[in-house]
């Protein structure tokens, strides 16, 4: 959807709420408290909020809800059209979009960067896929060191000790080939952490793990899974099916916006951002990404 057309299906707050009730409630609406459809009915004097009165949710009066409620938008003071808008050019920014752009473009210069920094970030929490499902088929699995050179730091700043990507945050990842991406941040790059993810993420009918040599992935093969190695420190990147190009394709994408777009994230906030990329990469060919935000927020 270009822009035009995305101005032309949302120019107002109705339009904003009514796409959200419909993505939010595809089958009807059911409350958020209860879950239930049953004895929901909407007000006549408020567009977009809805009584239950089922006997657990009511507390003397019916529980009355709005389309907002329980989603990121919940007691919003922005305007939902604004929310669309941020969500819009997220998803269309390849290698992301600072929040500092998103001010200069829907908030003004006179508005707090926190602001946007605030919408982005809520975005973000709520692009987490909810659903998943193992992965299949030929799966490669590498980690990734998120962080600035110590060269780069300031004087004062710098680690001689830092080296290898100590003093960096640590990503783990699984791509299934031509597929989906899954990722977090882990704590430790050692055995027990790596094949942890391994054994949560990739499906033991697998039909082959790629992974470089590192010892973490020493033990894939002694679980059932066919386990394949290229050894980068050898020069070797392709033997036959054997390669972790997918995995690194995408993290060259995760650090191609870190370093062109944020140029710093924290390591408290970098699942957000994960999330983030992660999504725009599993839904790059769905021509209704925006609408499979929505309905995840």
């Amino acid at each position: 959807m270009t822009f035009q057309a995305f101005m032309a299906t949302f120019p107002d707050e109705t339009a904003c709420r009514q796409f959200l009730a419909d993505r939010r409630w595809p089958k009807g609406v059911t409350c958020p408290r209860c879950g239930k459809p049953d004895n929901v009915y909407q007000l006549k004097t408020r567009r977009f909020t809805w009584e239950c009165s089922n006997k657990e949710c009511r507390k003397g009066n019916a529980f009355r809800f709005s389309v907002t409620a329980g989603t990121i938008f919940a007691d919003t003071k922005v305007p939902i059209v604004t929310w669309f808008k941020v969500l819009y050019t997220m998803l269309q920014a390849k290698k992301g979009i600072s929040s500092l752009q998103i001010r200069r473009m829907y908030f003004g210069e006179r508005s707090s960067t926190h602001t946007a920094w605030y919408v982005c970030h809520r975005l973000r929490a709520g692009m987490r896929e909810p659903e998943f499902r193992q992965l299949m088929g030929i799966v490669e699995v590498d980690e990734a060191f998120v962080g600035g050179k110590e060269k780069n730091k300031h004087l004062g700043k710098r680690n001689p000790h830092n080296t290898a990507g100590k003093g960096k945050a640590i990503v783990i990842g699984a791509i299934e080939r031509k597929g989906n991406v899954v990722c977090k941040m882990i704590a430790n790059a050692d055995r027990p952490t790596m094949m942890g993810f391994v054994r949560e993420m990739v499906s033991q009918k697998v039909t082959l793990v790629a992974t470089d040599e590192h010892r973490g992935y020493d033990t894939i093969a002694d679980g059932g899974m066919p386990h394949g190695v290229v050894k980068h420190g050898d020069g070797q990147y392709v033997v036959g099916a054997i390669h972790t190009n997918t995995i690194e394709s995408f993290w060259s994408l995760l650090k191609r916006g870190v370093m062109g777009s944020y140029h710093h994230v924290s390591e408290k906030y970098l699942p957000l951002y994960l999330n983030e990329f992660a999504f725009r990469f599993n839904h790059r060919k769905d021509e209704d990404i925006f609408g499979k935000a929505i309905a995840g927020c």
